[in-house]
């Protein structure tokens, strides 16, 4: 892509005296006009690149500009990697890794082989989620709408959508687009996406990033509290932290917290077996306590 080889070529301009033409051409596999014009693209986004011809020539960043060789230390090279190798761990491909191989290219030894930092953003569904989100980028390099059925706590329904950014939040992965059923911008979880396939040509309109903060995406309807027994502290401090509950004198565990709808409140509980009780809401409570009644006499021996 495009801006992944503009990257690479301002990596190699800021770490070496001086590089040529075919030498970028070769490396980063296009033509010299390709290259001249990824200069051009460079130069106009004010980066004071000078060229000269002949022998002993070649592509330099000018001398003026030397103090910002340095914006790429070890450390932050490193990082930028790590977060490359990432986006392969979801891919699946070696696209990014190529990249990295390019960028280190000739830093003599700036990106050393040990690495501290290891990212890994694939996920349980390694063989369904990698398509979607090939076929998302796709549509989103050539401004097309995707297609697909989504299913919801609302229901299932058909949606047609101007994709504008991935993101990977709340250890999931979702597209932010215009949506034309609902005609404004909504948040999709991938998983909950079937059947996508590519559209229609599409004019890209000003995208807002998406309001990623969990009281804007989940708002909070219950308030609850709950008694745990003391084997179920790992369990709070990973998914709440350390501060979410209280001791009591007996050694059970106080949580309080804020969930969006009943049915994810019920359903967490019941992770916990008998080693929860949900003491408020009083309405929730009833509902928990009926349920488990359904369920007993659903499993109860004859």
């Amino acid at each position: 892509m495009k801006m992944e080889r503009l990257i690479g070529i301002l990596s190699i301009l800021l770490q070496r005296e001086k590089v040529t033409a075919p030498e970028l051409a070769e490396q980063f596999e296009v033509s010299r006009r390709t290259i001249q014009r990824d200069i051009d693209s460079l130069c106009q986004a004010g980066i004071p690149i000078s060229t000269v011809q002949g022998t002993g020539g070649g592509i330099s960043i000018m001398e003026g500009y030397r103090v910002d060789r340095t914006v790429l230390t070890t450390p932050e090279m490193q990082a930028i990697l790590a977060g490359l190798r990432s986006l392969d761990s979801v891919s699946g491909t070696r696209r990014y890794a190529q990249l990295m191989e390019k960028l280190s290219t000739g830093t003599g030894g700036l990106v050393p082989g040990g690495a501290h930092m290891l990212i890994d953003l694939a996920s349980w569904y390694k063989t369904s989620l990698p398509p979607k989100i090939e076929q998302i980028q796709g549509a989103m390099e050539q401004y097309r709408t995707i297609r697909f059925t989504y299913f919801s706590p609302k229901g299932e329904s058909e949606r047609t959508v101007e994709p504008y950014y991935l993101v990977f939040h709340w250890s999931t992965w979702y597209v932010w687009g215009w949506c034309q059923l609902r005609e404004d911008f909504r948040l999709f979880k991938l998983n909950r996406i079937t059947e996508l396939t590519i559209g229609e040509s599409f004019t890209p309109r000003s995208a807002p990033l998406p309001d990623l903060e969990p009281e804007r995406v989940f708002p909070v309807k219950y308030q609850v509290t709950v008694l745990f027994a003391p084997s179920c502290r790992w369990r709070l401090v990973e998914e709440y932290g350390a501060d979410c509950f209280t001791v009591e004198p007996d050694g059970r565990l106080r949580f309080t917290g804020g969930f969006p709808d009943g049915d994810s409140v019920l359903s967490w509980i019941l992770t916990f077996g008998d080693k929860a009780e949900l003491l408020e809401p009083e309405e929730l409570r009833e509902q928990l306590g009926a349920l488990a009644q359904t369920l007993a006499d659903r499993y109860r021996r004859n």
